[in-house]
């Protein structure tokens, strides 16, 4: 087998721009490309004017490519020794084996676990994340000293749905409110295999998104029926945090448009806790593997759950009571 073959894009219905199912349309009405901000990478007073205007820093080539690679080969390791990888291709394709199941996912415990047996063993990953370029960056952009989650969050999605429309404060909004989340692909992703979109201008909306901005995904109502399986860890919450599972009529309501690229190794996307994010479909049998790691200045308070040698994360430890 060739590796055109594990593709969807041979008719021009499959090579529609797909998120949860959804057409994001073929125009620039709908769907535009994300601003690149590689030209101004050293300039601080620039960078924060840009990420207050776009909610978001598109930086191309901010890694160096030999680095992600050395990344991506443990990766490829640790997916194989886990049996998630089609034996019928070389490794380095990353294609998921036809029989690899990763509902398990849908558990944010047993994802944490499985994220971690992918990240903490890589070594180079660790590097790459929290030493070095990225550390000097955030120094320049905060001048601040940097404090770093502890938590690496990896995705390795298969053909599928990809991450529905959300703000990343419902899910770490206890700290500081300049986190920054940097998205980082660990392979060149086509439109076909997905990547991160951006709602244009959606960090501006808070009017609009003003009850979902206030909440918190493992705060629940103490005196309901489900209270007791949460507090004993039979559910993980009553709510995931997802704005819309059809990201097209959401856009219609926000206004904007959905905003993404072709991503090579190498690149990495920015953005703040409030800015509406979401990622297309993969429509290969590639995995799209990437990870989201979180910085924010050392002067803040951060939020308890994603620090430590075993953050609680969304365990039973994060739940917090409320009466309804």
């Amino acid at each position: 087998m060739d590796r055109s073959s594990l593709t969807s894009g041979t008719t021009p219905a499959e090579r529609r721009k797909l998120a949860h199912g959804h057409d994001l349309g073929a125009t620039e009405a709908t769907f535009g490309e994300l601003r690149r901000s590689d030209d101004i990478v050293n300039q601080a007073p620039q960078l924060r004017q840009r990420f207050a205007d776009d909610g978001y820093l598109y930086l191309p080539g901010f890694f160096a490519t030999n680095e992600v690679e050395a990344a991506r080969r443990q990766f490829i390791v640790t997916l194989a020794q886990q049996g998630l990888l089609d034996p019928r291709y070389p490794p380095d394709q990353a294609v998921k084996h036809p029989d690899a199941d990763l509902g398990f996912l849908a558990n944010p415990v047993r994802a944490m676990e499985y994220m971690t047996s992918l990240a903490k063993p890589n070594q180079p990953l660790q590097r790459l994340l929290y030493s070095g370029t990225i550390l000097r960056f955030f120094e320049m952009f905060f001048a601040d000293k940097v404090r770093h989650f502890d938590f690496t969050w990896v995705r390795t999605m298969g053909r599928g749905f990809g991450t529905d429309p959300h703000c990343d404060i419902v899910y770490m909004g206890r700290g500081s409110s300049r986190v920054c989340t940097v998205w980082t692909p660990f392979g060149d992703l086509s439109h076909e295999i997905g990547g991160l979109m951006i709602l244009e201008g959606s960090h501006q909306r808070g009017n609009k998104l003003a009850r979902y901005l206030s909440r918190d995904v493992d705060k629940y109502c103490g005196n309901r029926p489900e209270a007791e399986e949460i507090e004993s860890g039979k559910i993980p919450w009553t709510w995931g945090g997802v704005l819309s599972t059809n990201p097209d009529s959401l856009r219609e309501r926000l206004g904007g448009r959905w905003l993404g690229a072709e991503f090579r190794r190498g690149d990495v996307l920015i953005f703040g806790l409030k800015t509406v994010h979401a990622s297309l479909d993969n429509q290969t049998s590639f995995f799209r593997i990437s990870t989201d790691t979180r910085y924010q200045p050392a002067s803040d308070p951060i939020d308890e759950r994603w620090i430590g040698n075993n953050p609680v994360g969304h365990g039973r430890g994060a739940k917090q009571p409320m009466i309804c």
